[in-house]
């Protein structure tokens, strides 16, 4: 039976970021479907959930954070910059801009969209709350300027908040979140049970 992934995260996270492109591969190849769902992490999950933005966090936590972060870029041989330019970022924009390509261009065009915001971020240094580089990152990926105006539109704002929605009533608090059949994984680093749930029969 085909299996669908219900994939929650924000566009400004560093541990969606260094998941993306294996769990793009790993979906790719086990045939699943993906359900490419962006949602407000920081003003909606985590207030509902007792999460708190990095800033926000105890001197320890933050200072593990860049360790595992650094670890797991040079353990993937990812790129990342461990205190970019611009972070902390507001995400709801490029969230948004994501959805409107989904809308209207469909789910790989997504994951390249939300894979290029991401890296956007975490190894360029660009500011994904800047219209002008999201307007960029739309031609890089060889999709329409259009998708900016559509990204504004009531029902782009709609299906942003729907997916936050969503994201609580499964129980999801972190990203990124990776649901398939009522399971939630949560981060990046738990991909292995990933593909082992999407390998099962």
């Amino acid at each position: 039976m085909e299996k669908t992934v219900d994939y929650y995260f924000a566009p400004h996270s560093p541990w969606t970021y260094l998941g993306h492109a294996r769990f793009a591969a790993m979906v790719k190849a086990s045939g699943a479907k993906v359900r490419v769902l962006p949602v407000d992490l920081g003003g909606k999950i985590f207030p509902s959930s007792g999460g708190l933005p990095v800033g926000q966090r105890p001197p320890q936590r933050q200072a593990y954070r860049l360790v595992e972060l650094k670890r797991y870029s040079e353990h993937l041989k990812l790129p990342l910059n461990l205190k970019p330019k611009f972070f902390p970022v507001n995400g709801d924009d490029a969230a948004c801009l994501i959805i409107a390509v989904e809308l209207r261009d469909g789910v790989a065009a997504a994951m390249q969209l939300t894979a290029a915001v991401l890296a956007a971020v975490w190894a360029q240094e660009r500011n994904i709350a800047d219209d002008k580089e999201l307007i960029k990152l739309l031609g890089e990926c060889g999709l329409s300027p259009d998708r900016l105006e559509q990204s504004h539109s009531q029902t782009v704002r709609e299906r942003y908040e729907a997916n936050t929605e969503a994201a609580m009533a499964a129980g999801v608090f972190g990203a990124p979140s990776y649901c398939i059949d009522g399971e939630i994984f949560w981060g990046q680093d738990r991909l292995d049970f990933v593909e082992r749930k999407l390998k099962a029969q």
